[in-house]
């Protein structure tokens, strides 16, 4: 059986060496309050589109594994921006961040 492809994810580990089969998400696994991870959590988890997107230079995430409705578990992400300490509404905007880069911009 070949390993499953990686999750495009900094956060995420996966070791197949020598018949290994580890996957793990870090930034889930550094949460001791979170439900387990499974790779399935992958598929729909935030983090990577927010890692993308984000506007805050020094971004400080923490997720955790939660269940909705009691059937469907999902991952659930709290962001601060530690360059300015405050959290951050929408971890794809700091607004601290982006009164910085108005302020430095050209002209």
């Amino acid at each position: 059986m070949s390993p499953r492809p990686p999750v495009n994810c900094r956060y995420f580990f996966a070791d197949y060496h020598r018949g290994r089969d580890l996957e793990e998400c870090r930034l889930i696994k550094r949460n001791p309050a979170s439900r387990p991870w499974r790779r399935p959590l992958c598929d729909a988890c935030p983090v990577p589109r927010i890692l993308i997107e984000t506007n805050c230079a020094e971004i400080a995430l923490e997720a955790t594994v939660t269940r909705k409705w009691g059937l469907f578990e999902r991952v659930e992400v709290y962001a601060v921006c530690a360059r300015h300490l405050i959290e951050l509404d929408d971890p794809r905007h700091c607004p601290r961040c982006a009164e910085m880069a108005a302020a430095t911009a050209p002209g």
